[in-house]
């Protein structure tokens, strides 16, 4: 049996629990809050956010479900390789391949193949701002997904040590958010993270989550 942390928090500061389909889209097909969003969550001496024009672009899904009262969202904790992002929590996603239609099929495909979610049961409400990722020159787009329904579950053993599905009133608690000290090729450094049940949430994954939470109006 695979394992998903399937988090909800309850907070007196908090009142969104689920998230509204219609006003999502409406937020989403605005003006993206972008770079400013991403200050907050921002690892210690990365100051800009440069284009790459030789980048290897990449798909990743932000994917809204929900469960009960509250609307989760899904992580994936990857496995342990030799690059980059071993062992680092996630959206499910990945590189564009040549038979990827665009980049949206890109994320859909690859949800499908980390999580086991069929891309056609996933509605794709909208995109956010593409991120840099410099030491691995990934040029990352999100795409926000939603799911009518709880869905079930099949992560990909050879990607995918498990998931993390916290409720989002989890992720917009200030509570949870802290700094600590982590190590980027032998060099120390302060970063801004969310705890996730002991799980540390960080680097690009935690300022794609920002500009999200931006749009909530957190």
């Amino acid at each position: 049996m695979f394992q998903i942390k399937n988090l909800t928090f309850f907070s007196e500061y908090l009142v969104i629990t689920q998230l509204n389909r219609a006003e999502l889209l409406t937020k989403l097909q605005g003006k993206l809050p972008g770079e400013q969003s991403w200050q907050r969550m921002t690892p210690e001496g990365r100051m800009h956010f440069p284009h790459r024009d030789n980048c290897t672009e990449a798909g990743v899904m932000l994917l809204l479900y929900p469960e009960g009262s509250n609307t989760h969202i899904v992580f994936i904790k990857r496995n342990e390789y030799a690059g980059p992002h071993s062992a680092q929590i996630s959206f499910p996603g990945g590189v564009k391949e040549d038979k990827d239609a665009d980049l949206t099929a890109t994320a859909l495909r690859e949800t499908e193949e980390e999580i086991g979610v069929p891309a056609k049961i996933i509605e794709v409400v909208g995109r956010l701002t593409p991120l840099l990722i410099p030491v691995s020159n990934f040029c990352v787009h999100p795409f926000v997904g939603w799911l009518d329904h709880t869905p079930e579950f099949s992560p990909e053993r050879s990607e995918v040590q498990y998931l993390i599905c916290p409720a989002i009133s989890h992720l917009l608690d200030q509570a949870n958010h802290k700094k600590g000290p982590f190590s980027r090729k032998g060099e120390k450094m302060i970063t801004p993270y969310i705890d996730i049940d002991g799980e540390m949430l960080w680097g690009a994954t935690a300022m794609m989550l920002s500009e999200f939470m931006a749009l909530l109006g957190y």
